[in-house]
């Protein structure tokens, strides 16, 4: 097979690369691939991507954002080869969107701060997309992505019609009202009014981060990164007391974890946050 190797690759390579990588005589892997084989693949190297950004780890920021980008070549690949279109109308689109949006950079549009530029930025694209209502901009939301997000997402639309609370107060006092919903849902023995119930608690937990500025799933993967932190404390001081886990009782094992948090500084977590 004719290809030349070099010290330095650029996107002309790339999409040769993956032109070669699904023809007859290349991979077969690659080529029984279909979007919805790898759609998860997409996911995760989107994630890893984040995780880079999330640890400051620049080389490794680098090598991931390949590995996207090797995902959009791969999809825009398929739909060359089903005669839809190619990745040069994939960056096509992106550029025409870019410039529409930007009206104050491209055009005679005047935007003095961020905040007219986000505003700006809505209206176009409720215009271009024909959307007429706040229903349908919240309907735009991508079911796919997680839900913590997603609820984050259609309640900022909504805020922008309105429908939002005064400030953080009201947000607070809905959590506690669907604490009590789901409560009595436990008590009645209803799985599906229990998954309704519990749904509307995280909903409204979500609403309390938007009115803090905070991203809810962040704010939760850090839970669960301290969580994990204090269970290994908690298990390693439970090997030293040869207490087995397993087999003590909950006012063992909650002693322990009391143990470990107050030897822990609250202030750390929220400089791992900050940081």
């Amino acid at each position: 097979m004719e290809f030349q190797r070099k010290d330095h690759y650029n996107i002309d390579d790339l999409l040769e690369i993956m032109k070669i990588l699904r023809s007859p005589e290349g991979c077969p892997w690659d080529r029984e691939q279909t979007h919805e084989s790898i759609r998860q693949n997409f996911i995760e190297e989107t994630y890893e991507a984040i995780e880079a950004i999330d640890t400051k780890d620049t080389e490794l920021l680098k090598e991931e954002l390949g590995d996207v980008l090797m995902q959009v070549v791969f999809h825009a690949l398929m739909e060359e080869e089903a005669g839809k279109f190619d990745f040069s109308d994939v960056a096509d689109g992106v550029c025409h969107k870019l410039i529409i949006r930007h009206p104050h950079v491209f055009g005679n549009v005047v935007a003095a701060d961020s905040d007219q530029v986000l505003k700006n930025w809505d209206a176009i694209k409720m215009e271009t997309k024909a959307q007429k209502t706040q229903s349908e901009v919240m309907d735009s939301v991508s079911k796919a992505l997680p839900a913590l997000m997603r609820s984050q997402k259609v309640q900022k639309k909504a805020a922008k019609a309105g429908f939002d609370w005064e400030d953080i107060s009201g947000a607070l006092d809905k959590v506690s009202e669907e604490t009590e919903e789901l409560k009595q849902a436990i008590d009645n023995s209803s799985q599906e009014h229990c998954l309704e119930e519990l749904g509307d608690l995280l909903f409204s937990v979500v609403n309390v981060s938007r009115f803090l500025d905070l991203d809810s799933e962040y704010a939760l993967t850090v839970a669960c990164d301290k969580f994990i932190d204090r269970f290994k404390s908690v298990e390693f001081l439970a090997s030293q007391r040869g207490i087995n886990m397993k087999e003590a009782s909950l006012r063992q094992l909650d002693a322990l974890w009391e143990e470990v948090k107050a030897s822990r500084s609250q202030s750390s977590y929220s400089d791992e946050y900050n940081n």
